[in-house]
């Protein structure tokens, strides 16, 4: 569960010898981690849940540079959803930012003029260098792929095909949020082109996927 996390934001690997993390880290990363899940998996009562842990235990320390990572987290979750805004959150506290989540928030707003890819999580080095939708296919984590393509598509930099790796991913892992925000982008294209066997086969998707949510 842990490589759903759109970067590293709180190391928890200890050398051997060395004092167990603190609880409060422990703590937040699975607040962090049970809001991807349950933020991707269209379950919103839960992910909120595990979004105040995470922020609560982080708040813990007083960092600001702390809190403000998990706040960015949420924005480039939400991302893979096509859910966006000016993470207002992390703005205002961007400058106890640190450099990396710096890089980070540039990313997810396209701000990618001179962005090095070093400052970035290495599976967004590729779709930054190329600055279109071919460094996709670099990427292997199924989150951050779907975290890419919303950035990409939010740029107007996403093709037709990048389109449907979105929907494939969300749909290969079961994540009904970003599945249903991808299907609905593809819905609107069938719809601009007047193309009812399209429009018929997609909107079947859409309906299967709702469905599931029900009890």
């Amino acid at each position: 569960m842990r490589r759903l996390a759109p970067i590293a934001l709180l190391a928890l690997a200890a050398c051997a010898g060395s004092p167990p993390p603190p609880d409060w880290k422990m703590n937040a990363q699975s607040g962090l981690e049970g809001f991807t899940k349950h933020y991707l998996d269209g379950n919103a009562k839960l992910a909120e849940m595990n979004f105040a842990k995470a922020r609560a235990e982080a708040a813990r320390t007083g960092r600001p540079d702390l809190i403000a990572r998990v706040e960015l987290a949420r924005c480039g979750v939400r991302a893979a959803a096509l859910e966006f805004d000016d993470c207002p959150a992390y703005q205002a506290l961007r400058d106890g930012a640190a450099p990396a989540e710096q890089a980070y928030a540039r990313f997810l707003a396209g701000d990618w003029q001179d962005l090095a890819g070093k400052a970035l999580p290495a599976q967004y080095a590729g779709v930054v260098k190329t600055g279109d939708a071919a460094g996709l296919a670099t990427i292997k984590d199924p989150a951050s792929r779907l975290i890419a393509a919303g950035v990409l598509f939010r740029a107007g930099r996403l093709p037709p095909e990048g389109i449907a790796t979105a929907v494939d991913t969300a749909s290969e892992r079961g994540w009904r949020r970003p599945l249903l925000a991808w299907l609905g982008v593809e819905l609107k294209r069938a719809e601009a082109a007047g193309d009812q066997a399209a429009m018929a086969r997609i909107q079947q998707r859409i309906d299967l996927v709702a469905a599931s949510t029900r009890p």
